[in-house]
Parts: C-alpha cells; structure tokens; sequence
C-alpha cells in the first residue's frame, strides 16, 4: 500500500487497521473485475499491473474510457463502493494484477477517523471525474477524423505500427469507418498509409 500517497500520512494506528482489515490479491490478466451495472463491495489498491475500463453500449458498442496502473485507484469503483451505486462500465485487468480489496466499511471509516484519507478521496473525485467528463464529450462531439488524427499523435513515434482493425477497436467504431477515414486523411496529406503501419507527416 506504500505506492498510494495518502498512506504515508496515515497514523500508525490507521495504518494497521487498513492493513488488518483489506485482502491482499492477485489477479491474472483478461479477467473482468466488475461489470457494468454491478455494485462493488470493495475498492482496488493497484499495486502491480493494468486495468481498463470500457462501456458496452447499446448496439454492441465497446466504447473504452480509461486505465489504471501500478499506485492509481479507480473513481468508478471507488464511487460505487462508497456509494452503493450501479458502476458505469466494465473493468478488466489488462495484465496480471496485484493489489488489495478494502472493503466498503473500512474506507467509510477512515474517511472519518483520517483527514488525509478523506481529502485524498475527494482529490480523487475531483480529478478524476474532470478527465471523465472531458473524455466523453470528446466522444460525443469530435468528429471521428480528429480522434483518429489525436490517437495517432499521442503515439510515441511517427510511425505506428497498428492495423485498422485495431484503430477501429480503440476508438469504439468499425474497421470500415476507419479505412474510410485513413484514406482520406491519406488524400488530404496528414498521413501516409503502408501495410500494417500508418506514418504521420509534417
């Protein structure tokens, strides 16, 4: 639990009961944590590993919306837990995981014995529900050619190797879609298409 940063500040005695009272786990990966529509009876301490959340929608739409690592704390399932409330997506570990559960009465009753815990919580929210809201109204409201061009950009080189399939999958529409949207980037000079790889120009 040392890789959270509200756990330096806790006293002795608070330390102890978090330690004494969570369940410490280990995951292996593509496994689903929670579901979309559950309520989670305890929040994950990611010590080692990945998870991502994603939203099913409607027409079979896999619409992902984050991930988590090594030290971070999801807010989906930290609100559901806290609140008894249905999670709004799925969570599924990317990787083997490592972690602890803490249960929905032991973060309830830290929040009131340990100031620190109680402001990192609601960091947390603040934080992170800033990031989720503007990641989905990007969704809703930017065109899809700009999300690609985004996607591509915030790729460490200027050359990605990834198929359309792929792309399709990580922006939550159809291969087709995509082929549609490269060629055109492709005639309007912001990329240039080679077989299972996409270079980004100047």
């Amino acid at each position: 639990m040392k890789a959270f940063e509200f756990y330096a500040k806790l006293s002795t005695e608070d330390k102890q009961y978090l330690e004494s009272n969570s369940k410490y786990i280990e995951i292996p990966q593509d496994v689903t944590l929670f579901y979309q529509g559950d309520i989670c009876k305890d929040i994950l301490l990611l010590e080692k590993g990945s998870v991502k959340l994603v939203i099913h929608g409607q027409l079979n739409e896999v619409l992902p919306l984050y991930e988590i690592h090594e030290g971070e704390q999801c807010i989906i399932n930290t609100s559901s837990t806290l609140s008894g409330s249905e999670t709004i997506a799925t969570a599924q570990t990317i990787t083997p995981i490592e972690g602890w559960l803490v249960p929905q009465k032991v973060s309830r009753e830290l929040m009131i014995r340990s100031s620190h815990y109680q402001e990192y919580i609601f960091s947390l929210f603040s934080l992170k529900f800033n990031a989720l809201t503007t990641l989905i109204e990007d969704i809703k409201f930017k065109r899809l050619d700009q999300r690609v061009l985004d996607y591509l950009k915030s790729q460490e080189n200027n050359i990605i190797e990834i198929t359309h399939e792929t792309l399709a999958n990580e922006l939550s529409t159809s291969r087709v879609v995509i082929s549609r949207i490269l060629k055109d980037l492709e005639n309007r000079a912001f990329i240039k298409l080679h077989r299972k790889k996409i270079e980004l120009l100047d």
